[in-house]
């Protein structure tokens, strides 16, 4: 792909203004790996079954297929806790909390709020708590063990995400979306935002209580199961419908992606469009910097609202010293740009648009950086893949000076395997893997309909490695792992097409409160879902799916038959999103309609001709 010469001045300009920062972009498509390392540590971290035991305890859960001896005798091969793990908890801990930390600290925007970074960490940190204890739930219910430790940790992890996805997370979002001057108007302005939501959200409770009574169930001994089953009906039948997204769209993008000719066509389309999205941002930013400017020199200093914009004129000022480079170019005036000055509302409106602004700015900025960039390697790559002969199967960068020495020589070639030869080889395996994980698990949401029928691969091999705690967690935890990717890849596709952004080092908060919202909501559903799948052995139920209460009595009008029928709903989905068939129907109307235009066209041409 060869770029135009001003699309690289502007690389080398962006590049110099950012002081280089940009070549070490992580870009998008690394997200789901990176969240990956994330759990795989979080989930050699918190092993609940090396914790001590509490001083209080569940009732126990065994399964039937394990008889009181075997039981009592795996029970005694377990040494007790020695003192000295506090230790490894008291290291361990604050390395999963750094982990947190680095990776908000990486995605984060500039002089973003403590509070609200510490709020997206705890949210994630719960989030992630939840789905690393469902293998350990698993093996205490196959052993029929459980010291409490487990059920506490499920309380503490659910209900954190439950009230900070539904209360705090909204209540924050709202007061950083706002553009008022203080914290009580913020406050309110942040109450007054979230009132619908929380009447919706009040409305559905509200119909599901009078619900209940009306079909006179017995629903006074549960109610905090069925609380908790409304409350994740949602997040059960969204989430179905992304995570059939993301299992046929993460092995074809990933086999996709492996042709370099495909990849160099989708990186040409990404850097024009991303052009054009900067060029429209920076428009944006230079009227709202000109219409802020040109509402100061209309106001005088006894105006009552004149405190208000020294705050606006404090914001520019601040804004042209940290980025001295940016010059505001064509900015217009619109017809209704002077009313700002007409009380606080318009002027918290006025700051407002101005931060916006400038923070779309430079997400498209650093986008349009990291896509650049991408595209030049890529275009060194594929230079270097037609000249392997002429090189001496060595790689030559445009952006380095070649290595000298053994080492350098060395270091040449390996990097020309790594990225002509391996790399795509890897990608296409992976991609291979992983469709076959997702067949694994649609045959396995296929079949919870028709009853005593097990097909669930996963099912089938943590009970046929019952007793082995190392070869059980691994089995739970790797197609879990890849469930919680594919929902959460859809859900971040989706949502910064229409909601947020999310870009390193240049992410809102208010993009990062959502985020972290989206995935709290969706994690204990997930979870479930996957615990749907497995079949233990004598019908043994999980602590989780005790605590979260049965889903069919949550959802009545399907009867008894809710767990297995909307999974079938997402197969049938999942095919259609795999052979294109929504693609094929849009472009199937799109030329008939082109068709039966053109027939109209020839017709009232004929008919004018005929006049």
């Amino acid at each position: 792909m060869d770029l135009s010469a001003h699309q690289v001045l502007d690389l080398l300009r962006i590049k110099k203004e950012q002081g280089g920062e940009a070549g070490h972009h992580l870009h998008l498509e690394f997200l789901p790996l990176l969240f990956c390392c994330w759990l795989i540590l979080a989930h050699l971290i918190f092993q609940p079954s090396s914790f001590p035991p509490l001083s209080f305890s569940l009732p126990s859960s065994s399964s039937s297929s394990l008889n009181a001896t075997s039981i009592d005798s795996v029970r005694s091969d377990r040494s007790p806790i020695d003192p000295t793990m506090w230790v490894f908890y008291l290291i361990s801990l604050p390395l999963t909390l750094g982990m947190v930390t680095v990776t908000l600290r990486y995605f984060a925007g500039p002089d973003l709020p403590r509070y609200v970074l510490f709020t997206v960490g705890y949210t994630w940190f719960c989030s992630v708590a939840v789905i690393i204890l469902v293998p350990a739930d698993i093996w205490t219910t196959i052993i029929g063990q459980d010291k409490g430790g487990i059920g506490l940790f499920w309380s503490l992890s659910y209900w954190s995400t439950f009230i900070l996805t539904w209360a705090v997370v909204p209540l924050i979002q709202g007061y950083e979306d706002a553009g008022d001057f203080t914290l009580k108007e913020r406050l309110k302005t942040s109450i007054h935002a979230n009132l619908v939501f929380y009447s919706i959200v009040g409305s559905i409770g509200l119909v599901g209580l009078i619900l209940l009574i009306i079909m006179r169930r017995d629903w006074g001994s549960n109610i905090m199961g069925l609380a908790m089953g409304f409350s994740n009906t949602f997040g059960l039948v969204t989430g179905a419908f992304l995570l059939g997204f993301g299992l046929s769209e993460i092995p074809k993008g990933i086999w996709r992606d492996a042709d370099l000719t495909n990849r160099q066509k989708v990186l040409s389309h990404k850097v024009a469009k991303m052009a054009v999205k900067l060029d429209d941002a920076h428009q944006e930013f230079s009227n709202a910097i000109v219409v802020a400017q040109a509402t100061s020199n209309q106001m005088s200093k006894r105006d009552p609202l004149r405190p208000y914009m020294d705050v606006i004129d404090r914001m520019l000022v601040q804004m042209m010293k940290e980025d001295p480079s940016f010059k505001p170019s064509g900015g217009r005036l619109g017809e209704n740009d002077m009313d700002y000055d007409t009380d606080e509302k318009t002027m918290a409106a006025l700051r407002r648009q101005l931060r916006r602004a400038r923070e779309e700015y430079y997400r498209c900025k650093s986008e349009y950086m990291t896509y650049v960039m991408e595209a030049l390697e890529l275009e060194d790559t594929i230079k270097n893949n037609e000249r392997r002969e002429a090189n001496g199967w060595k790689y030559v960068s445009s952006f380095r000076p070649s290595r000298s020495g053994m080492l350098g020589s060395f270091l040449d070639h390996s990097e020309f395997l790594w990225r002509c030869i391996l790399r795509m080889q890897l990608q296409k395996g992976l991609a291979v893997m992983l469709g076959v994980i997702s067949v694994a698990i649609l045959l396995a949401e296929a079949t919870l309909l028709p009853s005593g029928v097990d097909l669930s691969l996963f099912s089938n091999l943590i009970n046929a490695v019952g007793r082995q705690e190392v070869l059980v967690q691994i089995v739970a935890f790797v197609p879990l792992l890849y469930m919680c990717v594919c929902t959460y890849y859809s859900l971040f596709k989706i949502g910064m097409l229409m909601f947020y952004s999310l870009t390193p080092r240049q992410t809102s908060s208010v993009s990062l409160l959502m985020i972290c919202s989206m995935v709290a909501r969706y994690a204990p559903p997930i979870s479930y879902n996957f615990l749907n799948l497995i079949h233990l052995d004598g019908n043994a139920k999980t602590i989780f799916e005790k605590r979260m209460g049965n889903i069919d009595d949550a959802v009545p009008f399907f009867g008894k038959g809710f767990n297995k029928i909307y999974p079938l709903i997402m197969v049938i989905y999942t095919l259609l999103v795999a052979f294109n068939f929504f693609g094929r129907m849009f472009e199937f109307f799109g030329s008939l309609g082109s068709r039966l235009n053109a027939r109209r066209m020839i017709w009232l041409m004929a008919s004018i001709h005929q006049e």
